[in-house]
């Protein structure tokens, strides 16, 4: 299995730490929150990691290199404009589809982190995505899909009490085929799960670790003590 880092956003809510450093490589614990990512992925025994980029990406690109100081080997898909998650998959897509140009593979946010396995889902095969599912934090209440009985998600319904949903952690599964038919640009991912759902080929599991969303100075700062002790 392949995976692939999302890293291309321009960290707005960040700023100004983000003014002259790239979201993942603004420090928690000690370390880049980019590292976290790529050595738990290496552990799982993934070793060809996709990071896409754009604001600030030489600096991002320079501290990666080709990868071997974290055993594994890592491929830059460079955006001149961040072209959101879907768009950003979509041209990065040559880059993750191998051999078997089907072969599903690992799709992680950079600006979270968590102590969830990434080994986990190397069995994963879902139809067509399968998402790692949280209960919803405080910024995000009302959640975004139900997570039903059998496994798969649903859209949540316009009344849906809190508790009935669940948030989507930045972590997930896809089959390259689900973006095979896209053009190159500017896509979100949002309508292509919503698509995936209507056709009952969106599953989905449910996460009850440590996770973060480090969308914030404070959040990070928060991270920052929380690794640190």
């Amino acid at each position: 299995m392949k995976a692939m880092i999302l890293a291309a956003g321009l960290g707005t809510r960040m700023r100004p730490l983000t003014d002259h450093t790239p979201k993942p490589l603004l420090r928690a614990g000690g370390k880049a929150l980019i590292d976290y990512h790529i050595e738990k992925l290496a552990a799982a025994g993934i070793t060809d990691i996709v990071v896409n980029c754009s604001w600030l990406a030489d600096q991002l690109e320079t501290y990666l290199g080709d990868g071997s100081r974290y055993g594994v080997r890592i491929f830059v898909s460079r955006e001149e404009e961040p072209l959101e998650t879907g768009g950003g998959i979509v041209q990065a897509l040559p880059l993750l589809s191998g051999e078997n140009n089907d072969a599903p593979f690992l799709l992680v946010n950079g600006d979270i982190w968590t102590d969830f396995d990434f080994a986990t889902l190397m069995s994963c095969k879902p139809e067509a995505g399968h998402l790692v599912m949280i209960k919803n934090p405080s910024h995000n209440p009302l959640g975004d899909f139900v997570l039903s009985a059998n496994g798969l998600l649903t859209e949540k319904p316009d009344s849906a009490a809190a508790n009935n949903t669940t948030t989507f952690s930045g972590i997930s599964v896809w089959r390259p085929s689900v973006f095979s038919e896209f053009s190159l640009g500017r896509r979100a991912l949002k309508p292509v799960m919503v698509a995936a759902i209507l056709r009952q080929a969106l599953s989905g599991q449910l996460y009850e670790g440590h996770w973060w969303d480090i969308g914030t100075p404070d959040r990070l700062a928060a991270l920052d003590a929380f690794l640190s002790s």
